[in-house]
């Protein structure tokens, strides 16, 4: 039998639609935008290269026909300017051909939004949390008026699990947080509370997602702020040091960016009304510690052909961290059908390659 998520790509595929991407250059948005443009969709993206980069465009592009990138609009804009938010609304009507008349006789409304774009990391928002505030906060409000007054049909955006902040319980569980750790989990929480009210107020159609360390190909293992993943193999491939914050036993869920591309695509479709206006962890219920972790990146870069003998250095803990993290993920299998199709160690092993070759 089929799983939703093989129902939802062939029927995306017989009947395509129109999409917005925000963030589309970054880790997570370009590989959303990668999906959508080999079922065929219609993608408009969204993005300033603040986090993201042109060279994940380009990668993408390496990766699909030139039909399928032929149906990707850029816009080369800010989640923080209202304007821009509106111009992301539409596809353009394609140019005449030949002297004959264009077959798109007006731009295509989005059908769907996938709101990607933010400044993540906590140390970040610990630092600067005025910007992380104006890109987090003003621009999502910006981002829910734009799609409001453009009627577009859902809203899907991405929420964290840093929004669980000092509760300690285990697995996390929708219903139940605890009090902000970081301002940048500050910026996430009002992020579920603005489209909440949306929904009661304008009858707005939102889903959050709140992902649990989402890793895999394109994701930027370069800068202060890289995530642990792309970090510690970037430092094993260059032969430096592996810094571990703690000693090693904090754990985490984590997540790879397929799984994270399923879960917007199973929000953004559903025709479940009980399932709208709410909040889903992302995730596949697990827990690595960090410990753990150092040795299976070493594993999968010995399975492909290179070597790390130092041991990680240890360092104190830093401030906004949570200790544990783990997702329940119940709620999003029972009314988004959402199945995990990739465990930690399936998806280090299948994006490796891509760093090594980013880094090689």
């Amino acid at each position: 039998m089929p799983s939703r998520y093989q129902i939802v790509q062939e029927q995306l595929q017989a009947t395509p639609k129109t999409w917005l991407v925000t963030g589309v250059a970054g880790f997570i948005g370009s590989n959303l935008l990668e999906a959508l443009l080999k079922l065929g969709q219609r993608v408009v993206g969204l993005d300033n290269f603040a986090t993201g980069h042109q060279r994940n465009l380009d990668e993408v592009q390496t990766l699909v026909t030139g039909a399928q990138w032929a149906r990707f609009h850029f816009i080369r804009g800010d989640i923080r300017s209202l304007d821009d938010c509106r111009r992301a609304m539409a596809f353009p009507p394609a140019p005449p051909e030949m002297g004959r008349a264009a077959s798109q006789p007006g731009p295509i409304p989005v059908d769907y939004v996938l709101h990607q774009a933010a400044l993540g990391s906590v140390p970040r928002s610990i630092e600067d949390p005025i910007t992380t505030n104006s890109a987090n906060i003003t621009g999502f409000l910006n981002m829910l008026v734009a799609a409001r007054d453009a009627g577009v049909q859902r809203f899907t955006y991405a929420a964290s699990s840093s929004t669980y902040g000092d509760h300690p319980g285990l697995p996390k569980v929708e219903e139940v947080i605890g009090k902000p750790l970081s301002p940048y989990a500050v910026t996430k929480y009002i992020n579920e509370l603005y489209a909440d009210v949306f929904a009661r107020t304008y009858g707005f159609k939102a889903i959050g997602l709140r992902y649990f360390n989402v890793f895999g190909p394109r994701q930027d293992p370069n800068g202060a702020y890289a995530a642990v993943i792309p970090k510690w193999t970037a430092a094993m491939i260059q032969g430096e040091d592996v810094f571990i914050y703690g000693d090693g036993e904090t754990s985490r869920d984590f997540c790879f960016v397929e799984n994270a591309v399923q879960a917007n695509l199973l929000a953004a479709t559903t025709a479940d009304p009980a399932a709208l206006n709410q909040v889903y962890n992302v995730a596949v219920s697990g827990r690595t510690t960090l410990n753990t972790l150092f040795q299976e990146l070493k594993s999968a870069l010995a399975n492909n052909g290179l070597s790390y003998a130092e041991a990680p250095v240890y360092r104190d803990f830093r401030t906004g961290d949570v200790r544990h993290s783990q997702a329940d993920i119940g709620k999003a299998r029972r009314l988004l059908g959402y199945m995990p199709s990739h465990e930690i160690k399936e998806g280090i092993v299948q994006a490796m390659p891509w760093y090594i070759r980013f880094l090689a």
